[in-house]
């Protein structure tokens, strides 16, 4: 088993013994302290390199190390300046580490633990902030990856510094313990994970305070997902945090910050009026490790399966007169049409025959180049162009697909799935951030479907425009926004804006309030939504909403010193080094470093070298066994057969889905109704009899058939829903039917 790089020549176990987790969550925001407890078991001298995933937007804020009784604190510096330090420490034979962030994706941390003596025990802590996101049901999801999948790297690209290996989790050596400590102006109504849980202590009356605990035993073989709901979650809220006491007044990190979380509730009539036009690009990966099962129970779906189950609901859940086409990539990339074609029978019947023989057989995922091809297509004019990516997120060049997203924004919407444990935060939430779309996560039991349906409702609701953000405070007190313009608003989706507080903020009076009121068009609808908080920092919030704010800042100059890279003199990134440095908060031009410059002896001997991965899967000791395909689903047998219309035919096909002999259907059908009109009632009679666990799946493709039978101005309509119950043994009104 030497070969996932585990363990020593000798056989001997690496020195990474146990990690333990707090999460602390204030409204939609955590701060994550990690401490890593290492042992030198060998001996000699040790380096050890752990690798390690973070959220895509996380922000690091602290990094300290314990050695026996000596803690050091490490400081923020250029990287180059820190690598420099680290090395010079080393060849001197003092202890050091060094946390930098990988150049290519900013979800990947590596950490050098350096020159631990031999027998020696070292515990390293390190603090991240980062904010949660927000579910189809509402739940805040916050996940603490087991998992760093084998990353993509495209042909010819530029080096990896970080070299990702991969282990089974099953010789992870390490143990986990994990506890979260959950306050929000709102209480909390429950918390859930994916793993089992201790149950949930309420800490005040109010039930705004809760803290809760992984339960014992937690085999760390999969990510930690935890879900957390408030009461009233859509309301809209403030957080206005204090400055620390230690920096300058007016300075970012000296001054107070606020954090709105805005919902914006859209008018029903307008929400319910979807759109019936639109250009759809489906972009599907299908690199080898989509072969994978949904989850670890061997009996479950493909993710490559599951993908092709959704792709079939989408397509019958496309308003006719919509355009529409389906990429697939891997190491190249294929699509089913040369350029976006109108929907209709015969190209939606094209393109699922097409879909039933995609495999996960292209290779590795280069999602770039695809993209490129999609963007340099012309758009089709009165038709929005709305592109969707599936892929388990496995990719080194995750920034350079980000910012040609970003780019493009102006001409489409980006919608993206995330796919298995282990799909690269940093890349789904960064396509969907700077696409103007919404990002989905489908991991453990989750089912696609659902997820995916919601974001293709998002889509066909109408496009809000001119958004704008207002600010109205006390005399004195002055804002400056820190957080990029909102440029996407859904019904239901959270904004989270975070912005400097200057000026007399604390002398105004006790019952001082600011206002912030965002304006935007709806479907030709001026709206606003208002939201009045107290400027009273509050207590005990520590620095979460200022480091995340210094984030955000960091992170927009960071993108816009890459793009403007070629022209520039290096004052962009002068800049994100002085920011980083003042608010303790990583950037990819600065680092972590530490070093114990004790007045002890140097350090006998010379160093080993020890690479450490945090578990995923070994990907050549895995077997392969191709399954036989389990039988279809009912409700997917029973989409399938439902045209682009809208309509079902009476046929023995139909027949069969609903579980009846064809005499039984064609007996029972009203003398004075036509064929497709019998067949479609019964189909949607079955769905809202049989099926609505499962709703928000076919709920779209529903209402496309309830508006092709109104177009029929059918007859005795009430007549045939009666004769439909009987026949399927079902109590649905005509009312729920739609019609």
């Amino acid at each position: 088993m030497d070969c996932c790089g585990l363990l020593t020549a000798q056989k001997e176990p690496v020195p990474l013994k146990s990690v333990e987790v707090e999460l602390q969550v204030r409204d939609h925001v955590a701060t994550v302290v990690s401490t890593l407890n290492y042992e030198n078991k060998e001996d000699k001298p040790l380096e050890a390199v752990f690798v390690f995933p973070l959220p895509g937007d996380a922000a690091v804020c602290h990094f300290s190390a314990t050695i026996g009784q000596t803690q050091i604190v490490a400081e923020v510096k250029e990287k180059q300046q820190a690598r420099e330090e680290y090395d010079d420490a080393l060849s001197s034979g003092q202890q050091a580490f060094l946390l930098e962030e990988s150049d290519q994706s900013p979800d990947i941390f590596s950490l050098s633990v350096g020159s631990l003596p031999p027998g020696e025990s070292a515990s390293i802590r390190l603090e991240y902030v980062t904010e949660l996101a927000v579910q189809a049901d509402d739940g805040l999801r916050f996940c603490l990856p087991a998992v760093l999948n084998p990353r993509y790297q495209p042909q010819g690209s530029e080096g990896a510094s970080v070299q990702v290996t991969s282990v089974p989790a099953s010789l992870v050596p390490y143990s986990l313990s994990f506890s979260a400590r959950v306050s929000s102006p709102r209480p909390v109504s429950k918390v859930e994970s994916n793993c089992s849980l201790d149950p949930l202590q309420y800490l005040n009356i109010e039930q705004t305070q809760a803290t809760v605990k992984l339960a014992a035993g937690h085999k760390f073989d999969r990510d930690v997902e935890v879900l957390i709901y408030y009461k009233d979650a859509h309301q809209p809220t403030a957080v206005v945090e204090a400055g620390q006491a230690s920096a300058k007044p007016g300075s970012l990190m000296g001054d107070p910050a606020v954090m709105l979380s805005l919902y914006p509730e859209f008018p029903q009539a307008v929400m319910s009026s979807l759109a019936s036009c639109g250009e759809f690009v489906f972009l599907l990966d299908r690199s080898g490790s989509m072969d994978d099962h949904m989850n670890d129970s061997k009996r479950d779906q493909t993710r490559i399966g599951s993908a092709r189950d959704t792709l079939l609901l989408l397509l019958k859940s496309l308003p006719m007169g919509c355009y529409f086409n389906i990429y697939s990539f891997g190491s190249g990339y294929e699509h089913i049409f040369p350029t976006s074609v109108e929907y209709s029978q015969k190209t939606m019947e094209e393109a699922l025959k097409t879909v039933e023989r995609m495999g996960a057989d292209l290779g590795g995922t280069e999602i770039l180049k695809p993209l490129q091809h999609i963007y340099s297509q012309p758009c089709i004019p009165n038709q929005p162009r709305q592109v969707f990516v599936f892929t388990d997120g496995e990719v080194w060049n995750t920034k350079e697909i980000i910012s040609l997203v970003k780019n493009n924004s102006g001409s489409h919407r980006c919608f993206s799935f995330g796919i298995g444990e282990g799909a690269s935060s940093a890349l789904i939430n960064g396509l969907a951030k700077e696409g103007g779309g919404h990002a989905q996560f489908i991991t453990g039991a989750d089912r696609m479907q659902p997820k995916v349906m919601q974001s293709l409702r998002f889509a066909l609701q109408p496009a809000v425009v001119d958004i704008s953000v207002t600010w109205d405070l006390p005399k004195g007190v002055s804002v400056t926004v820190l957080s990029p313009p909102i440029t996407a608003l859904f019904q239901g989706q959270r904004s989270l804006v975070y912005a400097q507080l200057s000026g007399q903020v604390g002398a105004s009076s006790e019952a001082a309030e600011g206002c912030v009121t965002v304006k935007y068009s709806l479907a030709g609808h001026p709206s606003q939504n208002q939201l009045h908080f107290s400027l009273t920092p509050a207590q005990d919030t520590g620095l979460t909403v200022h480091r995340l704010a210094a984030r955000t800042l960091i992170r927009s100059l960071e993108m816009e010193e890459r793009e403007s890279r070629r022209e520039q003199d290096g004052g962009l990134k002068k800049k994100v080094v002085e920011l980083s440095v003042q608010s303790g908060v990583s950037s990819i031009f600065t680092a972590f470093i530490a070093v114990n410059k004790g007045d002890g002896e140097a350090i006998q001997g010379p160093l080993v070298r020890r690479n450490v991965q945090t578990p995923g899967e070994c990907y050549f000791m895995k077997n392969k066994n191709k399954s036989h395909a389990p039988p279809r689903d009912p409700l997917l047998q029973l989409v399938s057969l439902q045209k682009a219309s809208g309509c079902w035919e009476l046929d023995p096909a139909l027949a069969a889905a609903l579980g009846k002999t064809s005499e039984e259907v064609e007996n029972t059908k009203p003398a004075s109704v036509n064929q497709e009109v019998w067949a479609t009632l019964l189909a949607l009679i079955w769905l809202h009899g049989f099926k609505m666990d499962a709703q928000e799946e076919w709920e779209l493709l529903a209402m496309k058939a309830a508006s092709w039978l109104r177009a029929q101005n059918a007859p005795c309509v009430t007549e045939c829903v009666k004769a439909g119950n009987a026949l399927l043994g079902c109590n649905v009104q005509k009312v729920a039917l739609g019609l």
